[in-house]
C-alpha cells in the first residue's frame, strides 16, 4: 500500500508534430525540470499528444460529409465534416440525441464523439483521433523512456489517458485508455477484509484512478499533457487497458 504520492506536472513539452519521438520529448522535458526517470514512476500521458505523434490527425477540409452527417449537423447546428469524422470512427452509435453522439469505438470504448477531439490542434480545422492501439502506444512509450534512462531493469508504467463523461455523474474525469507496465485493475475478490468477510466484488480500476489523479496537475488549458506520479506502489506487469472495458455479457445498459 502506498503511503504518500507526489503528482508532478511535466511542463514545457510544446507542440508535438506528426512522427515526433514522444518519449524523447518527454525525457528532455524531465531533464529541464531536473528530474530523472526513477524506479516505480507512473507517467500519465494525454491521448492528444500521443495521437499527434502518431499522425492521427484529420484535416476537416479534406472530409466530404455524408447526407446523414449533414442532416444531423443541420438539426443541431454542428459542423457536418466533424460529424462525419465521428461517424467514421464509430463502430456503432449508442445514443444520438440533443446534438450529442455517444458511440462505441473500434477499441470497444463507449464515449462521446468516438473520442474525436477538436481542441488545441494547431488552431486549424483539424481533429485528433484516438490512437489505433492505445496499449501498444503505452508499451512503446514505456520502452523508449526506459531506453533513454539507460537502465533496462528500471520498472516504470505508462498510462495513456483521455477525458470522458460518466453515466449518472456530471462533469468529466481522466480515464485510462492504454496501460503498460502495471495491472490496470487490482482484484481483491477472494481476500478477507479486516472483519474476516470474503470480498466478492471488489476490483479497483487503479489505472483510471491514477489517470484522474494526474489530471489534477495537467488541467485542460494549462498545456501540461504529461504528469509524473511518484510513490504509488504497483506490481510490475505487462499491462492492458482493454481489461477496463466491461464485457457486453455483463453490461446491463447496452
Amino acid at each position: 500500500m502506498s503511503t504518500e504520492l507526489r503528482i508532478i506536472p511535466v511542463s514545457g513539452i510544446g507542440e508535438v508534430p506528426p512522427g515526433a519521438d514522444l518519449g524523447h520529448i518527454i525525457y528532455e522535458a524531465l531533464q529541464r525540470q531536473h528530474l530523472r526517470v526513477e524506479h516505480g514512476d507512473v507517467f500519465i500521458v494525454t491521448q492528444k499528444i500521443v495521437s499527434k505523434a502518431e499522425g492521427r490527425v484529420v484535416d476537416l477540409e479534406e472530409i466530404e460529409a455524408s447526407e446523414f452527417a449533414k442532416a444531423f449537423a443541420l438539426e443541431y447546428e454542428k459542423d457536418p465534416q466533424h460529424v462525419e469524422v465521428v461517424l467514421r470512427e464509430s463502430k456503432r452509435i449508442v445514443r444520438m440525441d440533443h446534438g450529442v453522439l455517444i458511440s462505441e469505438t473500434r477499441h470497444g470504448f463507449i464515449c462521446a464523439n468516438a473520442g474525436v477531439d477538436e481542441s488545441n490542434v494547431n488552431g486549424r480545422r483539424e481533429l485528433a483521433l484516438l490512437p489505433v492501439d492505445p496499449d501498444r502506444s503505452a508499451q512503446e512509450l514505456r520502452a523508449r523512456l526506459r531506453q533513454l534512462e539507460s537502465e533496462e531493469a528500471k520498472d516504470v508504467a505508462v498510462i495513456i489517458s483521455d477525458t470522458w463523461g460518466r453515466p449518472w455523474r456530471n462533469a468529466q474525469v481522466n480515464m485510462a485508455i492504454g496501460v503498460a507496465g502495471m495491472d490496470a485493475i487490482i482484484d481483491y475478490r477472494g481476500q478477507l477484509d479486516p472483519y474476516g468477510y470474503e470480498l466478492k466484488a471488489s476490483a479497483i480500476a487503479v489505472a483510471d484512478e491514477l489517470a484522474a489523479a494526474g489530471e489534477l496537475v495537467m488541467g485542460k488549458i494549462d498545456q501540461v499533457p504529461v504528469a509524473l506520479i511518484r510513490g504509488y506502489t504497483y506490481a510490475p506487469a505487462p499491462g492492458d487497458g482493454r481489461v477496463l472495458i466491461r464485457d457486453s455479457a455483463t453490461d446491463m445498459f447496452r
